[in-house]
This record gives structure tokens, C-alpha cells and sequence, in this order.
């Protein structure tokens, strides 16, 4: 009123002779925006954008009673107060509330939809997008531990996290921050060639690499900013850089130098050497494998009955046109390189001479390593040798995820494209 910002100053004294003051200065009025696209015109929007795609309003409390009260009241605050934004709101009750055992949420693409599902609960009827539900209690210990796990290799596509970049800020600062890290390292800059149209270069191994990293470390700060957190980490072959860094493991510097490295001595090898998926058990393919072990050698074993073999062509033909003769189902992989075989041997001295150049810390969370598929101490991830031996050896993924399972991981989040 007076044409000045309003400011106040609050202080705190503790008993124990702690002094703290802040001064705080009120929010400036924003008008609300003009209706358009991905707005909603009308009282229940009154033209406020609410952001592409869904969102989600989560609520929780004691009892019934409490939550369905809770509803109606955001419901009537939401109404009063139809400038508020939809993310807004969702980041607020996801991020600022406490979480009790009954909990409630409803999913929408703008108020209209958002409105109707607090109105189904409040009124404790059942609609889309509305849906109950009680915390189940503990974590790892009683086995409801939640494992975050980081793609591999095969899973990038071209234009991966371009609409969240677009729409969270949180991941497009993450993802910028990490393509500056690995830029210095690249021909090209990774913005570009993730959020370009070029299949063909993305799936050059040298940008592949970092752009997975870049792209995965950007989701783990999107899902952190969003109050979900990890119990354990693992990791898919490249994947584990990303999770050395969601630990505290490597610094962003640290884990794009290694991943750049990675990607580029890889990239410099001779174009020679297949993989192909197979359906046999890792034992049955071993014995396939005898006498070809300096040409080939499984890459990875998914499952129970899910490997795959990588070498030299003609090394790999011999055992999946066995495996094909005795009615297995075999599928070659498209990929420049014969990666996690003996054909990986050339450039591992040199990736040796990178990674002893990192400063490692101890993990600040458990991870369970696909290198040998259980809780990797301290000792071994913050080794050379653990992370070269990364580059040529078995992607131990079942195994990993056995092992998650047993120390008490019952939800499995992806974070990749």
C-alpha cells in the first residue's frame, strides 16, 4: 500500500544461548495468466496454466474422517484462490506435508479434473483419477525398501528428457549441469545431439554414454525434488556411474570424466564383434564358451534364462547357432561394439590411467554393483580396479537384483529414458 515491499523481522532464542534472525520480505502479486493453450478458462482455472501433461495432488492423514475433511478443504482454497498453479500445489502437498498412514490422491491435466477427484474424496466416492490407499510401514527391514536402478546401454532414443527439460526445472538444471560437466570431453555439445534428430550419432557409443548419464542424473534430481527417496542404488553396466554419483561417490566432474573416457576409448576400437540376447542359462552358455574364451564371452546375464553373448562374430555365431539348433529363441542386439568381451581389452590400460586421476568418497548410500551382483563395499567402489574390470566383465543384473530383493527392496524405480 505504501508502494514498498513488506518486510519483518523474526528472531529465535534458544534456551541453550542460540541466537538466530531472518528477515523476510513478502512474495510479489502475479496476475494471473491470460487463458490459452494449456490453461483452463472458467471459474475452476480462471486461466491459470497448469502445465503439460498430469499432475498429481496427494493427500494423507490419520482416519477417513481427516482426509476426506482435508479434500474438501483444498477443494474450497483451490476455488477461493483460482490463480494458484496446479504444480504448485502438487509440489507443495507432495514436498511440505507431513506423511501419515491414510493417503489419497488425485491425478489430473488441469483444475477441472483435480477439483472432481478432491470431490470424490471428500465425498468418499470412487472416480478416475481418484485413488485411496494406506502406507505400508517401515522400510528395508521389513522388507519394503525402495531400490532405484539406472539404465544401460539400448535405451536411449533421440529427443530423451526434452519435455521434462521443458517442463521441470529441477531436471533442466541437472541435465544442463551435467552436459556442461561432459562437454569439455565431447566433438560436439550433448544438448544437441540429445535433443537432435540424429539417431545414428546418438547411438555412436561416445555420445550414448554421456547422454544416458546426463539424461539419468538429471531424472534421479526430478524424483529427489519430489520427496522420493532411495534405499539402494544399482546400476545396468554404464548405469553404475550414474548411481556412483546419485551416492556421493563421484563429484559431476569426477563421473563425466570417467563416463566421457569411457565412451570415447570404446568408440576408438575397431567396429568388429556382435552381441546377441539368448535364451539359455548362464551355465549352459559357458560350456558353449569353452574354447572361445579369448574371442567371446557373456556380457550379461538379465535372468534366469536371459544372457547375452559378445565377441567376435564368428566366436558368437558358433554358440547361437547351437543354441538356435536346440530351439532357443536368440535376438542380435544393434550395437557398435562387442562391449563387456575380450574385445574391450586394447583400451583398458588407458581407462585405468583415467580413473586413477578421480577422487572417490565413501557411498552415502548402499549400492549393490552389477560388476558382482551384491553390496559393493566402500573399499571396492572407490577402486581402480573395480571400475575397470566394469568395462570387460559380466553384467551381473539378476544376480544384483536378487540381492536388492534380499536386503529388503520391494519397490524397483527405473531411472532412464
Amino acid at each position: 500500500e505504501a508502494g514498498r515491499p513488506r518486510r519483518a523481522g523474526v528472531s529465535s532464542f534458544g534456551v541453550s544461548g542460540t541466537n538466530a534472525h531472518v528477515v523476510l520480505e513478502h512474495v510479489p502479486d502475479t496476475e494471473p495468466a491470460p487463458a490459452g493453450p494449456g490453461t483452463e478458462p472458467g471459474p475452476a482455472g480462471a486461466g491459470t496454466p497448469v502445465g503439460p501433461g498430469a499432475l498429481a495432488w496427494v493427500l494423507s492423514a490419520k482416519d477417513e474422517t481427516s482426509l476426506r475433511a482435508q479434500a474438501q478443504r483444498l477443494a474450497a482454497h483451490v476455488t477461493e484462490h483460482p490463480a494458484l498453479g496446479a504444480a504448485d500445489i502438487a509440489r507443495s502437498l507432495a514436498v511440505s506435508r507431513a506423511s501419515m498412514e491414510l493417503r489419497a490422491a488425485v491425478v489430473g491435466a488441469d483444475h477441472e479434473e483435480l477439483l472432481a477427484g478432491l470431490q470424490a474424496i471428500a465425498t468418499g466416492r470412487q472416480a478416475a483419477g481418484a485413488v485411496r490407499g494406506e502406507a505400508e510401514p517401515g522400510g528395508p527391514a521389513d522388507g519394503s525398501g525402495t531400490a532405484f536402478l539406472f539404465s544401460g546401454q539400448g535405451s536411449q532414443r533421440p529427443g530423451m528428457g526434452r519435455e521434462l527439460h521443458a517442463a521441470y526445472p529441477v531436471f533442466a538444471q541437472a541435465f544442463d549441469a551435467a552436459c556442461a560437466a561432459l562437454d569439455p570431453h565431447l566433438e560436439l555439445p550433448l544438448r544437441e545431439v540429445v535433443f537432435g534428430e540424429d539417431t545414428e550419432l546418438l547411438n555412436r557409443t561416445g555420445y550414448t554414454q554421456a547422454a544416458l548419464f546426463a539424461v539419468e542424473v538429471a531424472l534421479f534430481r526430478l524424483v529427489e525434488s519430489w520427496g522420493v527417496r532411495p534405499d539402494f542404488l544399482a546400476g545396468h553396466s554404464v548405469g553404475e556411474f550414474a548411481a556412483a554419483h546419485a551416492a556421493g561417490v563421484l563429484s559431476l566432474t569426477d563421473a563425466a570424466k570417467l563416463v566421457a573416457a569411457r565412451g570415447r576409448l570404446m568408440q576408438a576400437l575397431p567396429s568388429a564383434g556382435v552381441m546377441v540376447a539368448v535364451q539359455a542359462a548362464e551355465a549352459e552358455v559357458r560350456e558353449l564358451l569353452a574354447g572361445l574364451e579369448d574371442r567371446a564371452g557373456i556380457a550379461a546375464v538379465n535372468g534366469p534364462a536371459s544372457v547375452v553373448v559378445s565377441g567376435s562374430e564368428d566366436a558368437v555365431s558358433t554358440v547361437v547357432d547351437r543354441l538356435t539348433a536346440a530351439g532357443r529363441r536368440t535376438r542380435p542386439l544393434t550395437v557398435s561394439h562387442a562391449f563387456h568381451s575380450p574385445l574391450m581389452d586394447p583400451m583398458l590400460a588407458a581407462f585405468r590411467k583415467t580413473v586413477e586421476e578421480a577422487v572417490f568418497e565413501t557411498p552415502k548410500l548402499p549400492v549393490v554393483s552389477t560388476l558382482t551382483g551384491r553390496l559393493v563395499t566402500a573399499e571396492e567402489f572407490c577402486s581402480a580396479d573395480h571400475w575397470v574390470r566394469h568395462v570387460r566383465e559380466t553384467v551381473r543384473f539378476a544376480d544384483a537384483v536378487t540381492t536388492l530383493a534380499a536386503e529388503g527392496a520391494r519397490t524397483f524405480l527405473e531411472i532412464g529414458p
